[in-house]
Formats: structure tokens, sequence, C-alpha cells
């Protein structure tokens, strides 16, 4: 199942020191695909979040790779010695991503968003809803739903929360149905709101799959005709945002490498205009090599695990800093669960 250069001028990129003592900024932290080798990736993620005092850690989907058993789940202790059916995989999969890649950051808030690997089969939205309610229906997203709603109850895949007068939107492309009217609507009321808000400076809208006519075109929205016709309609709105003065930015995962300014391509320069758009998809999984045109982006890495570490000013302005992980970084206890040679062979053969 396949989902599918620019910055504002304005965009600055601060060195770390800078990016974590800026008066006034507060930090987060953004990635995805954590499958495969996550399991040794996703603690050094969370130690990094620590370290940088991040609010919270946003991940962008594909927890686990559900066709077959992770490398990282075969190498766990418990599984070394008699290697699971696939059955028994899928059965323990998730529980496997709690406690091996959210555990590590403790007390830390955690936001999901949905891949399309939560739904390669037998998993559907329903089990992942019923798996992740705890995430899904978290105190934040809860009070924005009934603020937006007081009748709206129901836990759904996409939602939104507003922390120091950003709005972070999580938005759900993970299945070839998406996006459904549904969510199209209830983002341009979310989008409608934000415009009229005064109080709103900025939003973030994160997402598994990059919306369509990236760089990253062959592996984003642009890759269903459903996605492609969706996805440049809620570029569109986001992009109005941007005009009316609001500050937006655009998170995706999906492709398993790093790329900044992934919207700035022919079709958006001639189509309306270039928003701030990044791909994050090294916290785990099987690195991939840069598609064709890698070379116009900002900045493109592969063969890389890291994350994203987003500064936040008082005036909605945000900056983002890929933070790479090196294979140091792995905490002792995740060597000693793994073994050394697990652990190295992540960071070598993990490609």
């Amino acid at each position: 199942m396949n989902c599918a250069r620019g910055l504002a001028l304005s965009l600055l990129f601060l060195a770390p020191a800078a990016l974590a003592s800026e008066p006034g900024s507060w930090t987060f932290v953004a990635g995805g695909d954590s499958r495969n080798c996550g399991d040794v990736v996703m603690p050094a993620v969370a130690a990094g979040a620590a370290a940088a005092g991040a609010s919270f850690y946003w991940h962008l989907g594909d927890y686990r790779w559900i066709v077959q058993p992770d490398a990282d789940f075969l190498h766990e202790p418990e599984h070394r010695e008699t290697p699971p059916t696939l059955d028994e995989y899928r059965r323990l999969a998730w529980d496997d991503f709690i406690q091996s890649q959210l555990a590590p950051f403790g007390e830390m808030a955690v936001y999901l968003g949905i891949g399309n690997h939560e739904l390669v089969s037998p998993k559907t939205r329903g089990d992942y809803v019923a798996q992740f309610a705890d995430w899904l229906n978290a105190p934040e997203i809860q009070r924005q739903r009934l603020k937006d709603d007081p009748r709206d109850r129901l836990l759904k895949t996409y939602a939104h929360f507003v922390r120091g007068g950003v709005d972070f939107v999580t938005l759900d492309n993970a299945s070839h149905d998406q996006f459904d009217a549904a969510q199209m609507g209830w983002l341009a009321s979310v989008l409608r709101r934000d415009a009229e808000d005064p109080a709103i400076t900025a939003v973030v809208a994160g997402m598994h799959c990059a919306l369509p006519d990236s760089i990253a075109a062959s592996h984003s929205m642009s890759d269903w005709e459903l996605g492609e016709v969706t996805g440049r309609r809620a570029y569109a709105m986001l992009l109005d945002l941007q005009k009316s003065g609001k500050r937006v930015y655009v998170l995706a995962s999906h492709s398993h490498y790093y790329m900044r300014g992934i919207f700035d391509t022919p079709y958006w320069r001639v189509h309306g205009g270039v928003l701030p758009g990044w791909i994050v998809g090294t916290a785990g999984a099987v690195r991939y090599k840069l598609p064709k045109g890698a070379e116009y982006a900002e900045e493109a890495k592969t063969d890389v695990y890291g994350y994203l570490l987003a500064s936040v000013g008082s005036d909605g302005a945000i900056r983002f800093e890929f933070r790479e992980i090196s294979e140091s970084d792995v905490p002792a206890s995740v060597v000693a669960r793994f073994t050394p040679a697990f652990v190295h062979d992540c960071f070598e053969k993990n490609r």
C-alpha cells in the first residue's frame, strides 16, 4: 500500500545551542517510521527529546512492519531462540511498540499519527482506535474536540490541539480512501477557526504520507487518485491560511529519509505557492534511496536515523533542525537487551 524545496524566506535554522536557548521558546520533537529497528532507535530519540526539554513527541506513523516480524522484535531475548509465528507476532506487535518505543518517553506527552502499516491486514482502523485510545483521547485532544463540538465523543484517527498559540493538526492519509469527505470537512472547519482566531499564530500539519506534488511525489498522496485530489485541496487550504498571515508548516514521514523543502517544485510554484515542508521517516525503518530530484531540496539525507527538533518562538515562528542519531546514542540498556552486534547491524545494514 503506497501513499505518496522550499521554505518561507523568514524561516531560520539555528545551531543546536541557539535552538535550545532562545528566550521565550519551547520545543517539541517529531518523526516517523519506527518499524524494523525502531525498538533500538526510538529510546535514543526519547533521550534526545528529554535532553532538549521537549514538551512532546509526535509520531507520524508506521510503528511496526506487520507484513513480517520486525528484525528488532526477532532479536528480543524472549524471541531469539523460539521465533514467533506470524500470527503471534501480529498479536504482540503493537504492545511491543508501546513497551519498547513509547515507554522510554516516560512522563513526556506523545501524540500519534496513523501510518499505512497500521492498516496492513488483518489490522483495521477499528483495531487501531481500540489499541491506541489512550493516546487518541489524550487530555489536550479531548478538550479541543469538545471545545469544537460539545457533542463529539467519537475518537478519530485525525485530531488537533492548541498549545502556545500553535494548532497541531494530525491528519489520516494512511489508506487510499483518504482524505474522505468527513475528514476534509473537519479540516476546513479547523483551519477556518484558526484563520479567525487572533490567538492562533501558527499551524503545524502532520501526517504520514506527504501531500501531493512534492519532491517525494513518487511515494506520497500523488500515488492514488483521491489522494491527489483531496491532498491538493488540503494544500490549498493551508496555503490560503499562510497567505492570511498565519505561519504554516507541514510534516510527513512515509519515505525513509530526511528532506527539507519538499514543496518547492514546479507544480506548487505555478499553482499558488510553496509551503515549508519536511519528510522525517528516520526512526528505525529500513532506509530508502533518495528520490529523483532530491538535489533540489534544501537538505536531504538518507542512511541516517534521527528526528526533527522544533523550537517555537513567542510569535509562532518555528525553527526546525534535524538531529541525527548515531550508534553511540543508543542507551546502554537497549544495547544489552538486543546485543551490540544487532545494534550495529541496525546502523550498518538496515538499508
